[in-house]
């Protein structure tokens, strides 16, 4: 996650750049081809940034190509572990801790151990954790896996614009929300916070007239903002003091997250569980009691949106996913 591949200095937070940002491409030009039952994607569903990898997996249809290892959100001193599988180990790669991949690549690697992480199954080690190119890849490099009636998440007409959108969102809002969390004086809070709020208030307009971020399908830039927008009211509100609004008090935004919440391949991979729980117990220096709160009252993600008099078709040309794998569905107590 986000926490293990970043520095809290005593002057501002800082997002450090993925160590190892190997790709695994069409052509295998960096070493790593695409290939079916090779790969395993190791995420927490508390992390946002891992989050976009697992439903862009999902929209995709690469269930069946890419197999999902999901850690436990609470992490120890040794970062994300397999608690969750029966003996504490991953069943596919056999490790209790997911920084044993990260030093079957690198002995001794002396930085954070994050998610998303992308995992060589036959060698056991770390292939990539560069969250910022992972979903990308997915998208155009994966394409011969891709399930029939696949979205194009990444059309190459609107890369410009989407890169555009994805920069400042990522900026303000995705890292935004982090500064103003583990901001350490005023100062830097409060620039921090106004900087979310403005950004937000950008996106309602924007997403006023318009049912998607660009063009009238779901791309990319819409996964990034959702997965900030899910966790907005249950973590970033109190737990971040991003507290100006909820996302609930937008009527723009909070219909829009509602949207896509209710789009296959999204609420249906999103755990509030794990999301408060790691956030409220694994910050200790933000939250020492490691209490987590009871709510925000979870009802209003299946409420009415109203969207679709926007028009818009949320796959294009293509289908939405089939159902959700049964190993890979959320527990009840995570969703509404």
């Amino acid at each position: 996650m986000a926490e293990g591949n970043s520095a809290y200095g005593r002057k501002e937070f800082r997002r450090s750049r993925s160590h190892f940002a190997d790709r695994i491409t069409a052509d295998g030009r960096d070493g790593w081809p695409v290939e079916a039952g090779r790969y395993r994607l190791v995420v927490s569903r508390a992390c946002p940034w891992a989050s976009r990898a697992v439903i862009s997996r999902r929209l995709l249809g690469l269930e069946e190509a890419l197999s999902l290892a999901v850690a436990d959100p609470v992490q120890d001193d040794r970062s994300w572990r397999f608690t969750l599988d029966p003996d504490g180990r991953d069943p596919v790669l056999g490790i209790r801790f997911l920084s044993e991949a990260y030093d079957a690549r690198e002995t001794g690697y002396p930085g954070g151990v994050s998610v998303p992480a992308i995992v060589d199954v036959p060698s056991g080690a770390l292939v990539t954790n560069d969250f910022r190119r992972i979903t990308l890849d997915l998208a155009t490099e994966w394409t011969a896996l891709h399930r029939e009636g696949a979205p194009d998440l990444y059309p190459q007409r609107l890369r410009d614009e989407i890169d555009d959108v994805m920069r400042v969102v990522y900026e303000d809002v995705n890292n935004g929300v982090y500064r103003a969390g583990f901001a350490t004086d005023q100062k830097e809070y409060e620039e921090a916070c106004a900087g979310v709020f403005r950004r937000l208030e950008w996106l309602s307009e924007r997403l006023a007239g318009r049912r998607y971020l660009v063009g009238d399908t779901i791309t990319e830039a819409d996964i990034r903002l959702f997965t900030t927008l899910v966790r907005f009211d249950a973590v970033y509100h109190g737990h971040f003091k991003c507290n100006r609004r909820k996302l609930a008090e937008d009527p723009v935004l909070w219909a829009y997250a509602r949207d896509l919440y209710q789009t296959p391949g999204f609420g249906d991979t999103v755990d509030f569980d794990h999301i408060k729980r790691h956030y409220y117990q694994v910050h200790t220096g933000i939250n020492p009691t490691g209490i987590v709160p009871l709510g925000p009252d979870l009802a209003g993600w299946l409420a009415p949106h109203g969207r679709e008099r926007l028009g818009g078709r949320p796959f294009g040309d293509g289908t939405p996913p089939g159902p959700v794998r049964a190993e890979e569905e959320v527990p009840a107590g995570g969703r509404p």
